[in-house]
């Protein structure tokens, strides 16, 4: 499972960095100020959790627990979601898909917490220092 959040983290991060060119050089201009706002937004959003998945990827543990899986699981539905609904509303225009936004976001919410569990469960259940 890690090498498989490393993976997509790493695979993320190069699209967000390319949508992110993409986004400042190809598009001003074609795009109104607000509307290119909420593509670098998709993009900003896109690449926080590029870094979560890579973060969990490297993690010591060799596979993580349920926890810190769903977690990771949830980062990219919600990173799907949440920048691809965005980028979708953007550059084709498709703002009858408004809804899934939010429900992305709701998503990349619950990750965050969902791995706040898995630290404050993995704290409760290591060894203590030196033992």
């Amino acid at each position: 499972m890690n090498r498989i959040f490393l993976f997509i983290g790493a695979l993320s991060a190069c699209i967000a960095v390319g949508l992110g060119a993409f986004g400042a050089h190809g598009l001003r201009g074609r795009l109104e100020a607000d509307m290119l706002a909420v593509f670098e937004t998709g993009v900003r959003y896109q690449m926080y959790h590029a870094l979560a998945l890579v973060a969990l990827g490297l993690a010591q543990r060799p596979e993580p627990g349920r926890l810190a899986a769903a977690a990771g699981g949830l980062f990219i539905a919600g990173s799907l979601c949440f920048s691809g609904s965005l980028y979708l509303i953007t550059l084709a225009g498709a703002r009858g898909i408004g809804l899934v936004t939010p429900a992305g976001g709701l998503m990349l919410l619950a990750g965050w917490l969902v791995l706040a569990l898995a630290a404050l469960k993995s704290a409760r259940t290591a060894p203590p220092p030196g033992g």
